[in-house]
């Protein structure tokens, strides 16, 4: 559920702790995407008449949510090469090209069914590394590809087994340390892995602990270890031997927005994002030795996010703040002048992907909001950007719409950072707010220990397009807010989180943005959960719901989480209610959707993937046939090659094919029609296909 914060750290292979698996998290169908523009789709005319948004070019969902041109540039360490994800026969796989000629470009592996999505250079330049599951369920294993030889080797060759990367080092560069659960499904043992060999040799057998944080030398420092209180202990650790007594530790409060932050290069001083003595997470050096602690950056909005640090030493050379928008703050100057430069040729967003060893080249990815994706090679010495790539050239001129930040309030004085996308034609001054009000959809992050940001969102861009006026809320529980925003929402599942998203949408009513009786609710896993709970507890509120990968029945879902979550479970059970008291069991029952499933009166579509380790299956499957017991309509798509959520893009295109008649037929936006998509998938319509324009025709 829970996503940790994206670091541009010294080194890409230092994650440290694996505490933040508490997450159901967003799912890949809900990321942000881009696409290529073709003007030859269509809509029914009689759905458009009087929609603002009929004037402008429907925007194809292969452009939105195909594959892209290339995506996921990095460049090697030692600067010889530049890599990216790019299609190899329809399917997303890794591809590298000399960095002085990107036309001499070729594929580097051989992905022919899932998409590559995650892959990263090796520290010596000598081979590429990717992780890879099957269908969705989440068994993430290793694997290498030699630069010079092209020979691929799977590094994690084990069965049922979920790789998770605890350290890397800028000066030992063959080898990163890896922790593996083919031995205990539950905890992951930490071995130091040789790249070019293969060889794996174990450091510390497991038996306890959640996650484990090396220094540069690849020495275990510190292992981390859940706690009655529902927070975590952390203890030292020396020549892989454990200590018995921790040294620190945080409580339920702290457990989300506490973690250890990395090592300096010398593991005299080492950084933590920490929000213990305070409400947002402020960036701490400790001295090791001394326990010394300084404060290095806070900020009273929101928790420090990103960091840059030094390639030689390890130190901080910079920090963001993500509250409405990401800023970023040099404490270096040579960086800073760097983050200008940026700032003053880069319109929109910008985020540094890779860098060099000598950390004179960076590969700069661009956000403009409002246009595709950008990369870019900046050479700081001789102060150039020379652009690499568009990621979704097709996009080029598509008319893509300005995202607004806001700041609501829930009923109870929260205030609630949340961002809207209005129809093209809409806003004819611009304000942020329709000439007139118009249907909208309110798109409901994962999670929920996790939260929604401003810049170009596929979602957002692909139903303001059918003439939606589009709202994401951080509602509480969202993370980056400080402890107490997300604390907020303990025991609160179906209550008061739920009433942050009434509060939002009746804000969109009263402001003349949304139209009452045209309002949809719609998001995965959480926000999938959502749905459900907006048909359930508010059933007039809103029109229709569409329900991705989300879980209908709380204590079903916590007796089926993956095993590799079990240290974390004592979180799950403080936040959401434990199912071992009957007063926990009772509010798990009581927030969830299945037992109020005979409350439904409007339409619901869900789509869920048969390998889902997170969501099972039978969380679509219990909600669906209670409501065939009691004779409401459903629409339920399944799909058995995938997880938790969509990642290959014909399924991907299909759901949302089939989501925007949906939609459609209930609030009256535009639509392509779903033509062949579902037959190109591997979509199975368990339920309903009547209830959805098209749909019927489509798969006859």
């Amino acid at each position: 559920m829970f996503h940790r914060r994206k670091v541009a750290s010294r080194s890409i292979l230092t994650f440290g702790c694996a505490a933040s698996a508490l997450a159901l998290a967003a799912v890949p169908s809900i990321a942000q995407n881009s696409g290529a523009l073709s003007l030859g789709a269509q809509t029914d005319p009689s759905m458009t008449a009087t929609n603002p948004a009929a004037s402008a070019p429907l925007i194809p969902r292969e452009a939105l949510f195909g594959n892209p041109t290339k995506a996921s540039g990095q460049i090697s360490p030692d600067g010889k090469w530049i890599s990216w994800l790019a299609p190899s026969n329809g399917v997303l796989n890794v591809w590298m090209a000399p960095a002085d000629d990107l036309d001499d470009a070729k594929v580097m592996t051989t992905a022919s069914d899932r998409p590559i999505r995650q892959y990263f250079w090796a520290p010596d330049s000598q081979s590429l590394l990717y992780i890879q599951d099957k269908g969705g369920d989440e068994n993430f294993l290793l694997y290498g590809i030699n630069v010079e030889t092209g020979a691929e080797t799977t590094l994690t060759d084990f069965e049922n087994t979920r790789v998770q990367l605890v350290g890397g080092s800028d000066r030992i560069k063959d080898k990163i340390l890896v922790g593996l659960n083919n031995r205990n499904p539950q905890y992951h043992d930490v071995h130091m892995l040789d790249l070019n060999t293969g060889e794996l040799t174990m450091l510390i057998e497991n038996e306890s602990y959640a996650g484990f944080v090396a220094d540069d030398n690849l020495d275990v420092r510190l292992a981390l270890r859940p706690n009655a209180e529902g927070g975590m202990d952390f203890f030292r650790v020396t020549d892989n031997d454990v200590e018995e007594e921790p040294f620190g530790s945080t409580g339920l409060e702290d457990s989300l927005t506490t973690n250890p932050a990395g090592f300096t290069t010398d593991g005299k001083t080492l950084y933590w994002v920490d929000s213990r003595g305070r409400n947002t997470a402020a960036l701490i050096a400790m001295d090791v030795e001394t326990g010394e602690k300084r404060v290095i950056a806070e900020n009273d909005k929101a928790d420090i996010g990103g960091t840059i640090r030094d390639q030689e030493t390890g130190e901080i050379e910079a920090y963001s703040v993500n509250y409405l928008k990401n800023e970023w703050t040099a404490l270096d100057p040579e960086i800073g002048e760097a983050l200008s430069f940026l700032e003053n040729n880069l319109e929109g967003e910008f985020g540094i992907n890779s860098r060099t060893e000598d950390d004179t080249k960076w590969i700069v990815g661009n956000d403009p909001v409002v246009a595709p994706a950008k990369s870019y090679l900046y050479d700081r010495q001789a102060g150039t950007l020379t652009q690499l790539y568009v990621t979704r050239p097709e996009l080029e001129g598509a008319p893509l719409q300005p995202m607004h930040a806001l700041e609501l309030k829930s009923r109870d004085g929260l205030t609630l950072p949340s961002y809207l996308t209005l129809p093209p034609g809409s806003d004819s001054d611009g304000d942020g707010k329709p000439d007139a009000a118009v249907p909208m959809v309110l798109l409901v992050h994962g999670g929920p220990w996790a939260r929604d940001g401003y810049g170009y969102n596929g979602y957002h861009q692909w139903l303001a397009n059918r003439g939606y006026a589009v709202m994401s809320v951080n509602y509480r529980g969202s993370t980056g807010f400080g402890k107490d925003f997300i604390n907020a929402s303990n025991l609160q599942w179906s209550k008061t989180m739920h009433d942050d998203l009434i509060d939002a949408t009746r804000w969109a009513i009263d402001e003349g943005i949304a139209i009452e009786d045209k309002v949809a609710i719609m998001g995965g896993s959480y926000g999938g959960y959502a749905t459900l709970v907006g048909l359930t507890y508010t059933p007039e509120t809103f029109a229709c719901g569409v329900d991705i990968v989300g879980p209908s029945n709380l204590e079903t879902l916590l007796s089926t989480i993956p095993p590799y979550w079990a240290p974390i479970i004592s979180q799950f059970h403080e936040r959401m209610g434990n199912p071992n008291t009957p007063e926990g069991k009772q509010l798990l029952i009581d927030a969830s959707p299945l037992y109020k499933a005979d409350e439904i009166v409007r339409p619901l579509l869900i789509g869920q993937g048969a390998n889902d380790p997170r969501v099972n299956q039978a969380e679509s499957d219990q909600i669906v046939n209670a409501m065939k017991e009691k004779g409401i309509p459903v629409t339920y798509v399944l799909y058995p090659d995938e997880g938790h959520g969509f990642a290959k893009p014909a399924n991907n295109i299909a759901f949302n094919a089939v989501t925007e008649n949906f939609l459609a037929t209930c609030l009256g936006g535009r639509a392509e029609p779903i033509r062949d998509t579902v037959e190109q998938s591997t979509a199975q319509i368990v339920e309903g296909a009547d209830f959805v324009q098209g749909l019927s025709e489509a798969v006859k």
